[in-house]
């Protein structure tokens, strides 16, 4: 992160699934000491007056902390747009986000969530329930062979001095030879960073008998992991939608563990270019 700002903004369609995501960030921002925002976005601008009104009138329902600060923002747009772009526009630090985990459609909401997530710049908290705890003591964090897993750190190192958080680094077993060496420069990365950080953490070792999503899954369940860290695709088209990246079935599991979603930094070619044209 190029510098902490204090804003967390949840996404809000009035259905129990946002409530779960402001509860959620309620919590977080009563350590970070941070401002809430509601985002709710609508088909026309005549509806932007009533939809803040009800939003506040939402909040004042359940009786937050009189100790956070609110502002309710609704704008016309889609989601997979609107979302994003706001995000940026009020300098958020993350945005949390309710979603579902229906049993046997984790492709599709999983698809869904991915492609909002991946229109922002900023991380991404997707929530299926209630907060188990007040903050993520322990988070899981897959180990694959693509580089982009190291650009983890910094928010590794911020939930580490935030929340105290320890986490359970997951290593991928393949058996390519590149893939290996992809997560042992990986892990080495991570570990080295971490140690020097004074970052708690431990590493285990998927058994590499089941789906990569399956076994991050299962070590989350038997761990009692607060939440899971992963990383998007890089540069993810509509191919990566249709046929389902790893991170599609984790944000939409089935345990209802939350998910800590973080966009790789664009590929920059030459001159500094960046190849999403930045």
């Amino acid at each position: 992160m190029e510098q902490e700002k204090n804003l967390i903004m949840v996404t809000w369609d009035f259905t129990e699934k946002s409530l779960f995501a402001l509860k959620h960030a309620i919590n977080i921002s009563k350590i970070l000491k941070s401002e809430v925002a509601l985002l709710h976005v609508v088909k026309k601008d005549s509806e932007i007056s009533e939809a803040e009104k009800k939003m506040e009138e939402a909040v004042q329902v359940i009786k937050a902390d009189p100790s956070v600060k609110f502002r309710f923002i609704a704008r016309e747009g889609t989601i997979f747009h609107t979302i994003g772009e706001v995000s940026t526009e009020i300098s958020a630090l993350m945005v949390v986000m309710g979603t579902h985990g229906i049993k046997g459609m984790q492709k599709l909401m999983g698809s869904w969530a991915l492609k909002v997530i991946t229109s922002s710049k900023v991380p991404f908290i997707v929530v299926q329930d209630t907060p188990k705890a007040e903050v993520f003591r322990n988070i899981i964090v897959p180990i694959t062979y693509r580089r982009e897993v190291k650009e983890c750190i910094s928010w590794a190192h911020f939930c580490s001095r935030m929340f105290n958080t320890k986490f359970i680094l997951v290593r991928a077993k393949y058996t390519d030879a590149n893939f290996k060496r992809g997560v042992e420069s990986n892990t080495y990365f991570l570990s080295k960073y971490f140690t020097t950080k004074n970052v708690r953490f431990e590493i285990k070792v998927a058994d590499g008998e089941n789906n990569f999503g399956d076994e991050i899954i299962n070590h989350a369940r038997q761990v009692e992991a607060d939440a899971i860290l992963v990383m998007t695709t890089r540069d993810i088209g509509f191919a990566d939608y249709v046929l389902g990246p790893q991170e599609q079935y984790i944000i939409a599991n089935i345990e209802k563990i939350p998910v800590i979603c973080i966009n790789p930094r664009p590929v920059k070619i030459g001159g500094g270019f960046s190849a999403s044209g930045g």
